[in-house]
């Protein structure tokens, strides 16, 4: 029989989510190589709590990398839930991708770490994969997305995002290739091709 976990005291989840914003700002900042006691200090907590929470820094950064996908996946949920609501699939679908954007920048440094420190980084993209999907699929059949687009094209396309550069420029990155996405680009790609 099996012992039931007990839930974290309020303290202990406030110490949890200020290490994992310390460690994504302190990773992005000095590398993989960064010290645990800097990564505490950035925190406000002592280095015992920070590996109360996370033995070693391979386990912070596998939580970090968890956490960056748990919230990706509940982003793409919520964001499907608006477009079935009837706000326009093509606004909801640029609106997620440019907070993904956003996250992702911002969890960069933990990602390019990862193998460096040796974390499998087993991120689960079923659930945000399954929901973008369907965004696109009432994307194309409101006449606003491509008919040609694919949760993978989406993936191609985020991972070209200079998310190494600051907002202002992930911004216009954004501004410039998040409407090649539309209906009407495949329209003006296809004239083109028929024009020559």
């Amino acid at each position: 029989m099996t012992t039931p976990q007990r839930p974290m005291r309020a303290d202990a989840i406030r110490n949890h989510a200020k290490i994992l914003d310390a460690a994504r700002t302190e990773i992005a900042t000095h590398g993989p190589e960064v010290g645990m006691e800097i990564i505490a200090t950035s925190a406000g907590v002592a280095v015992g709590t920070l590996y109360r929470h996370f033995p070693t820094k391979v386990d912070l950064v596998a939580a970090v990398l968890a956490e960056y996908a748990e919230y990706v996946a509940l982003e793409a949920e919520a964001a499907l839930e608006r477009a079935q609501a009837g706000a326009s699939p093509l606004t909801v679908v640029v609106d997620f991708l440019r907070e993904v954007i956003r996250v992702s920048a911002m969890n960069s440094g933990a990602k390019s770490a990862a193998p460096a420190i040796g974390v499998t980084a087993n991120i689960d993209e079923t659930r945000a994969a399954a929901a973008l999907s369907e965004m696109i699929r009432l994307g194309i059949d409101a006449g606003q997305i491509r008919e040609d687009l694919r949760v993978e094209d989406v993936y191609t396309l985020i991972s070209a995002a200079p998310l190494d550069q600051p907002e202002p420029v992930r911004a216009r990155w954004a501004d410039l290739f998040l409407p090649c996405l539309t209906a009407d680009a495949a329209r003006i790609e296809l004239e083109e091709i028929a024009r020559r």
